[in-house]
């Protein structure tokens, strides 16, 4: 599996399994699938509702813990010095280990819900940080946050985040992010790759995949990969999960790669920082 450096000195994989809504009994066998095949960056979150669940099954894989990179994440609602610390704890409980991976603040703060904004991320960060030197975290980053929340965190950030987790997927790709964050060193990684299913049917998309003798859903993972994004792909079904993984034997050209670039919106989730909790 290819990985990528991060700022902070950490690898981890550009491809790894996202449990969004993977709960239960079916959430378990899906992560326990990922793991026998090869997948190694499992991402969860506080409020996605199964932190145990995916801990169990690293446990009951027998894998060794150190081969494995786990992302959870700190909800919104939480955002402050003191809720950030025993958050943590929490997370840490249910996954059942001793440090996370990769902890993400899920949301930025925003003048709708706080009356600093500013300051309830800066106090999150600075938990973070403190969190990270005590060896609870590995690498700390953020999702889901514009180049404003980031230029306000940095201001009194002693450590940069290593990862910003956006909406990225044809369709909505949020470039400038993109270039934002790859110039301050700043990893992105690509959530709902598969624009909620919407690139299923997609006339263009559907060209290429037979062209090169992939699936829809591997052109799309790998344009998202040659774009230097790290990908978190979702799903409970064991081909499904098995033909994500396979999309390191082909590349595609940078003219193929403009024309997904160019694709009119699609999937658009609604979700926006600085709206929450209403879609726009």
């Amino acid at each position: 599996m290819q990985q990528i450096q991060l700022n902070d000195g950490q690898r981890i994989p550009v491809l790894g399994f996202g449990t969004y809504k993977a709960t239960n009994e079916e959430g378990v066998a899906a992560v326990l699938h990922a793991l026998k095949l090869g997948y190694r960056l499992f991402d969860t979150a506080a409020k996605y509702g199964n932190e145990e669940q995916v801990g169990a099954a690293i446990k009951q894989s027998g894998i060794p813990r150190e081969e494995i990179k786990v992302t959870t994440k700190l909800w919104r609602e939480n955002l402050g010095y003191a809720q950030t610390k025993e958050a943590v704890q929490v997370s840490l409980g249910k996954l059942g280990m001793d440090y996370i991976d990769v902890y993400l603040i899920h949301w930025p703060a925003n003048a709708k819900n706080y009356t600093n904004w500013r300051q309830a991320n800066a106090d999150a960060w600075r938990a973070m940080e403190e969190l990270q030197a005590a060896g609870k975290i590995k690498t700390i980053g953020v999702s889901n946050f514009w180049p404003e929340h980031l230029d306000a965190l940095l201001e009194t950030a002693r450590v940069p985040p290593a990862i910003n987790q956006i909406e990225f997927h044809p369709g909505y790709w949020q470039p400038e992010v993109l270039a934002y964050c790859q110039s301050k060193g700043i990893a992105v990684e690509s959530w709902s790759p598969l624009a909620r299913g919407k690139v299923f049917g997609n006339p263009l998309l559907e060209a290429l995949a037979q062209r090169h003798g992939k699936s829809v859903s591997q052109v799309c993972l790998r344009w998202v990969i040659q774009h230097d994004v790290t990908v978190i792909p979702k799903s409970t079904s064991a081909d499904r999960i098995a033909e994500n993984l396979d999309i390191f034997n082909f590349e595609l050209s940078a003219d193929e790669m403009s024309q997904i670039d160019h694709l009119p919106e699609m999937g658009f989730s609604g979700e926006l920082p600085n709206n929450w909790p209403d879609r726009v």
